[in-house]
């Protein structure tokens, strides 16, 4: 999501660096977790929660459209949720991200999406207005202020069952209004976990491309994260099932990331790191063991191959 600068810079009590060495696979002995540049970061094994390596990882940071997976997970988790429900799209939620220089869907006013297809163009193009669809629909009030300052507060409720300690949500999109709305690589990690428990959820995040449905300007929505989304100039990495990327101008460049092989899940996320994909793929290589395909070609650079991509 890329947008002006608003808030205040992450904030929180740093604890150091932690690498905590784990034993990838095909190999006998513990080997210390590669480097990374991010200013946050952590890896998770996705089936236990245990900790792989963290930096700074409980430290609280702006996660930009990171946030948009609680925004997926409270829809998602919504006891009796129809996600064939149609919902109207206002001109007001097109104008937000006018307004605002957000990533967005291109979603058409008056069009009627699902709730499905809404979620799908909250996590692939990472569609701030089908944020606002969605917060507008799903929360409580008389006024679509008041129903999307309900919404966020749901998505406060949910993390703090979770026991995400380090997080507070201002925002149904990471649009943060205050410069509170923030999180850690740690917090990020645990809802990630929780919600890849979702079918629904592993389905959205997994998908390279999915059919706007008539309901947007853009006939296909395609994923952000170069992770998933192969392309003559990317790089899909293998086993890789996920999740979300997130930019910002105080945040910067952020990603949550998961992969599967060899029968190991991993879960990950960078914050604030302009070599997302790169430690990305390091940190999970370390874990899961070297990855063969286009994925491992994927040099160090300053600036990441895709110039469409922008979120």
């Amino acid at each position: 999501m890329m947008r002006r600068a608003r808030g205040a810079v992450a904030v929180g009590v740093a604890t150091g660096a932690l690498l905590v060495a784990a034993v990838p696979a095909a190999s006998a002995a513990p080997v210390a977790a590669p480097p990374n540049t991010a200013a946050g970061a952590i890896l998770i094994d996705g089936t236990t929660g245990a900790t792989l390596s963290s930096k700074y990882g409980d430290v609280k940071r702006q996660g930009a459209s990171t946030t948009k997976i609680m925004t997926a997970a409270v829809i998602i988790g919504t006891p009796g949720v129809d996600l064939n429900k149609k919902v109207t799209i206002q001109q007001e939620y097109l104008d937000y991200v006018v307004r605002e220089g957000a990533s967005t869907a291109h979603l058409k006013a008056g069009a009627t999406p699902t709730v499905r297809q809404l979620l799908y163009g909250l996590m692939l193009p990472s569609g701030c207005d089908a944020a606002y669809a969605l917060a507008d629909t799903f929360g409580k009030g008389a006024t679509t202020a008041e129903r999307t300052k309900d919404f966020i507060a749901q998505m406060n409720t949910k993390a703090k069952a979770l026991g995400m300690t380090g997080t507070t949500y201002d925002s149904f999109d990471g649009i943060s209004p205050t410069g509170n709305n923030l999180t850690t690589p740690l917090d990020l990690a645990k809802l990630t976990k929780n919600t890849m428990r979702s079918t629904t959820f592993q389905a959205i995040v997994k998908a390279t491309s999915y059919s706007s449905g008539g309901t947007s300007t853009d006939a296909t929505w395609y994923n952000t994260n170069l992770l998933i989304r192969e392309r003559p100039t990317g790089y899909a990495y293998p086993g890789a099932i996920g999740v979300k990327t997130g930019t910002g101008s105080t945040a910067g460049k952020c990603l949550v990331f998961a992969a599967t092989r060899n029968g190991k899940t991993v879960i990950g996320v960078v914050l604030n790191d302009e070599e997302r994909y790169a430690d990305a793929m390091a940190l999970m290589d370390w874990a899961l063991g070297a990855s063969t395909g286009s994925g491992a070609a994927l040099q160090r650079s300053n600036t990441e191959p895709i110039p469409d991509v922008l979120d």
